[in-house]
């Protein structure tokens, strides 16, 4: 199970109101009511959003389509009246705001005011980060954003460890950027963000994994979180990225020396029910697996948010998933939950 930060969860809480309640309650009640009829069911709105601030990002990692410049659909920044336009159609039943999807959202120079007018909105907002832009001034003004929580990526305690996934990174800038943020906390007194280092457990860094929780402790991090990596390739991992311990692997090794996927599939989706993905032109996309948004459920610039929930792309996908989830592309490689807290 993973562990509870009661401070952290008090904060969820106290986002929440009456109605953005009732609207849980009408999704949650949708997903077992689909489940129940073994057809699409959709109550109430997206208890929580991604929005992608951009899709530009400095590091150059392998499995990334950002970090390798190799996405099939526009890359850009995300406008500030088009994400508060968007905000004020939504944030009454709106919960939590996850402020990432592609690329580094530290380099949308409007990315703090975003923020902050999220959380001036009452929406619970997290962001994930590599951190090498965490200098003083911006850690200062990231804690006086508002911002609930932050995600930092580092996926090694070493320069050589780090830099084998973290193409072009620096964890001296990272370790930096971390110290900066708990700084200011404690500066203005500030009980946000709930800051936690985020470690992508692959082959060469598994031996790390003591280490991360020392160093997370030295910096005055609130929390280690280890997740497991998504490998495009897995039959054959070319990259050799899957690591040997079995619980941080989405993967098991077959006989002949190949992967297959841990997950069976099962006809029905969560995420889906209760959350989307918005890109930074407007497309809404089903889920982060749909990274070059190929799944495409409505256009923001041509209709409300609320209109694209309801509209025809997206009953069709729904029924597609409890019809057959397993043939549906992004799908096939999803691992819910794969992520363990230490």
């Amino acid at each position: 199970m993973p562990q509870i930060n009661w401070n952290d969860t008090i904060n969820l809480a106290s986002k929440l109101t009456l109605r953005k309640v009732w609207n849980g309650i009408k999704v949650l009640s949708s997903f077992y009511i689909s489940r129940i009829l073994n057809k699409p069911v959709q109550w109430g709105y997206p208890v929580s959003i991604s929005f992608e601030p951009t899709t530009s990002c400095n590091l150059r990692c392998p499995e990334c389509p950002s970090g390798l410049r190799a996405f099939t659909r526009p890359t850009g920044m995300l406008q500030k009246d088009f994400f508060t336009k968007t905000i004020d159609d939504i944030y009454k039943e709106l919960l939590y705001l996850i402020f990432y999807f592609q690329g580094e959202p530290f380099l949308n120079p409007e990315f703090l005011s975003m923020v902050k007018y999220a959380s001036q909105k009452g929406i619970y907002t997290a962001t994930s980060t590599n951190a090498h832009y965490l200098i003083d001034a911006v850690a200062k003004k990231t804690v006086e954003s508002g911002l609930d929580r932050l995600i930092i990526s580092i996926d090694g305690t070493t320069q050589d460890t780090y830099k084998q996934y973290r193409v072009g990174g620096n964890i001296d800038k990272v370790i930096q950027g971390a110290k900066n943020i708990v700084k200011w906390k404690k500066e203005l007194k500030s009980k946000t963000p709930f800051i936690f280092f985020q470690f992508l457990v692959v082959k060469h860094n598994e031996h790390q994994i003591e280490e991360i929780k020392r160093l997370a402790k030295e910096v005055g991090v609130d929390e280690v979180r280890f997740k497991t990596a998504q490998v495009y390739d897995y039959e054959n991992d070319p990259n050799q990225l899957i690591p040997s311990i079995d619980k941080f692997s989405r993967y098991k090794k077959k006989a002949d020396g190949t992967y297959s996927a841990k997950n069976k599939l099962a006809n029905r989706c969560w995420k889906l029910q209760h959350a989307n993905v918005i890109t930074w032109d407007g497309l809404v996309v089903p889920c982060c697996f749909d990274k070059d948004a190929m799944h495409q459920l409505g256009n923001l610039k041509t209709q409300s948010f609320k209109e694209v929930w309801n509209n025809d792309n997206y009953k069709q996908f729904r029924a597609d998933i409890i019809k057959s989830r397993k043939n549906i592309d992004i799908c096939a490689n999803c691992s819910e939950g794969a992520s363990v807290w230490k």
